[in-house]
């Protein structure tokens, strides 16, 4: 076990009142990988996706599943000299209810300097093979498209939701119409790698703040970083209900004003009826990560709490356990550099005490650290420190 382990052992030791283990595993993504991406499947298994950079600016896109005590041997997704690599936009996959799997990627569009594309390939024999890649965008434009967030359609078919420049564009009348910049958008794609039911669920948004989404008793729900004409970029939350996205609703309102985008996207999990979301905001110069639960589906949210230590960088991820509870992880800042905290949070608002899985050494590297939760309950984070690493955290 590492030195940063054992500190972060120590740490923990020192925060909780009852012992625990924050334990590194061996991860089979080679030196340099970055932006890694985990993913909770209905059967209990839990995804591990990353890319890896090669000669020329080449890169590849591998996942690995938990096995045992570990990963299983890392299989590839795609590969491609053309992609856009990003710390804060990264790749993801999904496992389908048909047992078919999924995984996005963005690759540049040549026809503008900063523009890119989405790419969706799937699976149908575990990962051992994939299919064509597809755009689920069909607006053709030189503008971006990412921060994409996949999840399951109503009809049980893959679904994506992300980030669309298409309304930056002067032709596209957006601009003369008040809105411009960023839309979210979402499409549902067949099996037979058609795109259908693409539609804007929201024609202004924050440029470059993650995208999340759960998957509710009641359906799909997604959450984002809103942006209203003031500037105030707080967060919002859409939900698909009889086969019809619903008018986007703000969570409680920090009403943060900035001028520019934070690029720090909110996370959601979801639980039958309860729903958790967690998300960073610096209103009034007071940087806070805050948490909150609706017991309806995502229809009302109660009163927010706040998560983090005093001084956050945000970057925040959430699961449910069975209790109703949430753990959140985030990065905090101190004097010697970025620690990655997770803390539980009790159904009523009541906060337990962080646990301290990456201390402040230096070693966290810029990313989004994520969090997931395996079928026997265990919580499992994902970083980057030179390379992907994982580790498995007892439940606070």
């Amino acid at each position: 076990m590492s030195r940063s382990f054992i500190l972060a052992v120590a740490g923990l030791l020192l925060a909780d009142a009852a012992p625990a283990q924050v334990r590194e595993l061996a991860t089979p993504a080679a030196a340099g990988s970055l932006v890694p991406n985990l993913y909770s499947a209905a059967d209990g298994r839990v995804f591990l996706s990353w890319i890896e950079r090669q000669d020329h600016g080449h890169a590849v896109l591998r996942f690995a599943v938990r096995a045992g005590d570990g990963w299983s041997a890392p299989r590839v997704i795609a590969e491609g000299a053309d992609w856009f690599v990003n710390w804060a936009d990264f790749p993801s996959m999904i496992a389908l209810p048909d047992g078919r799997l999924a995984a996005h990627w963005l690759v540049k569009n040549p026809s503008a300097p900063h523009a890119y594309d989405v790419r969706i390939a799937h699976s149908a024999d575990g990962g051992e093979h994939w299919s064509e890649s597809l755009v689920p965008h069909r607006d053709r434009t030189a503008t971006e498209h990412g921060f994409v967030s996949l999840f399951t359609a109503p009809d049980g078919q893959l679904a994506a939701a992300w980030l669309d420049g298409r309304n930056s564009l002067p032709e596209s009348g957006a601009q003369a119409q008040g809105g411009g910049g960023m839309s979210l958008r979402y499409a549902a794609i067949g099996r037979d790698s058609r795109p259908y039911d693409e539609i804007q669920i929201d024609g202004r948004v924050c440029d470059c703040c993650q995208t999340s989404a759960a998957m509710t008793a009641e359906g799909p729900v997604i959450v984002y970083r809103d942006r209203s004409r003031l500037e105030v970029r707080d967060i919002s939350v859409a939900r698909l209900r009889d086969g019809r996205w619903e008018e986007p609703r703000a969570l409680p309102a920090d009403q943060w004003r900035i001028e520019g985008c934070p690029v720090n996207g909110p996370a959601v999990a979801a639980n039958g009826r309860r729903v958790a979301v967690a998300w960073f905001s610096a209103a009034n110069d007071a940087p806070r990560v805050r948490l909150a639960f609706s017991t309806d589906a995502g229809a009302s949210f109660g009163i927010p709490v706040t998560v983090d230590d005093g001084n956050p960088q945000g970057r925040a991820d959430v699961v449910l356990l069975d209790d109703g509870s949430a753990v959140v992880s985030w990065v905090e800042s101190s004097p010697d550099g970025s620690s990655l905290r997770v803390r539980r949070i009790r159904p009523d608002g009541e906060p337990g005490a962080a646990t301290i899985v990456v201390p402040a050494d230096g070693k966290l590297a810029n990313g989004f650290p994520q969090l997931a939760r395996d079928g026997a309950g265990q919580l499992l984070l994902a970083w980057t420190a030179g390379r992907v690493r994982t580790a498995v955290v007892p439940v606070p």
